[in-house]
């Protein structure tokens, strides 16, 4: 078996398990096919400034557990300056790569499509914590988002019952509610907002209102970030967008949480479990998922399947064209939201 040389780099944002692809890629390479593996610094800056170190397996020993990613991420991509593919092509050249093993979300694919396109051997690696990649059932990082936020709002439910409150819990989701569904199934949520189903506030504090008449004392509400209000029922102002062009979002739990207090008359607070969903250790099936694409990438390689990116599908790893998995979001599948709506309370009767 010949021996082969890659280049590995991780783009967008962190999540738990991009240690894992790192360090099982490192091992394939290395140890079953002899080879090398050069990792990126900062993601495609560090190959548009060629900054990198050999990773190898004694390098990537204890990294399993750990979170983040070794190499670094940034959102910078070559196609940002016009000559940044031939850049990109020259650092393949330079040092001797049979191709680069990008991972990262709908972007950094979007990088691996046009690479593809232009000539340069790349395969990836899907990484998204809000499991919105198309084409893959699911994506590393985003079980552990899960089990943070259920044990978020595990604890929440104490200190809402013990003070007769309504908690409003902020999870991730920019466009879909993956997250924002799992944890609230698993939490015991009384309502998921997500942005496949635009909200009316007014439902939602008369639902509300009607559970704590007939006994109910505690109500906890998972909102996406993302969330949105249907049109015409509630006012929110338009978010900013960063440099890279994203909506920069957070924020819609305070205004959910004022609107309900305001109109339900109930106590009501506000947690906003933010970037502490990215972090920590990955769960083990985040670690055997991502372990499992960090060897499937190499073999992509290995079979100049260029232009491809690793998938879950019908729970064994597969190849689709990367083409095929951009350009359009994995929504939550309507069974799941059928499962989310069914624990909302019934609206009450009107008082007598």
């Amino acid at each position: 078996m010949p021996s082969m040389r890659i280049g590995i780099l991780t783009g967008g944002g962190d999540c738990p398990g991009l240690n894992a692809v790192i360090r099982a890629a490192v091992r394939a390479v290395e140890v079953d096919r002899g080879g090398q593996v050069v990792g990126f610094h900062d993601s495609w800056r560090g190959v548009l400034e060629d900054r990198w170190e050999d990773l190898t397996v004694a390098r990537c020993r204890g990294i399993l557990p750990r979170g983040g990613t070794i190499l670094g991420t940034s959102r910078d991509q070559p196609y940002s300056r016009p000559d940044g593919a031939e850049m990109v092509g020259e650092v393949v050249a330079r040092h001797a790569l049979d191709a680069i093993v990008a991972i990262g979300g709908e972007g950094t694919m979007g990088v691996v499509r046009d690479l593809h396109h232009d000539g340069i051997p790349v395969v990836g690696v899907p990484k998204t914590i809000d499991n919105d990649i198309a084409e893959t059932e699911m994506t590393f990082g985003f079980q552990t988002a899960v089990q943070i936020c259920t044990d978020a709002i595990d604890r929440l439910h104490t200190t809402a019952e013990s003070h007769h409150r309504i908690l409003v819990v902020e999870v991730m989701g920019r466009h879909v509610g993956h997250i924002a569904v799992w944890a609230g199934l698993a939490g015991g949520a009384t309502f998921t907002l997500v942005p496949e189903e635009p909200f009316d506030i007014a439902e939602v504090a008369e639902r509300i209102v009607a559970r704590h008449r007939s006994g109910s004392w505690a109500t906890i509400v998972v909102v996406a970030e993302g969330a949105r209000p249907a049109p015409g029922t509630l006012d929110v102002a338009a978010p900013v967008v960063d440099r890279y062009g994203h909506e920069v979002l957070g924020g819609i739990a305070h205004v959910v949480a004022a609107e309900l207090q305001e109109r339900t008359g109930m106590e009501t607070r506000t947690t906003v479990l933010g970037h502490v969903q990215r972090g920590g250790s990955p769960v083990a099936f985040d670690r055997v998922l991502a372990t499992r694409f960090g060897i499937a990438a190499v073999d992509a390689v290995a079979d100049r399947a260029f232009g491809d990116m690793v998938a879950l599908k019908g729970g064994r790893i597969a190849r689709v064209p990367v083409a095929d998995a951009i350009g359009h979001l994995k929504l939550v599948e309507p069974e799941l939201l059928r499962a989310s709506s069914v624990f909302r309370p019934p609206l009450g009767r009107p008082p007598a």
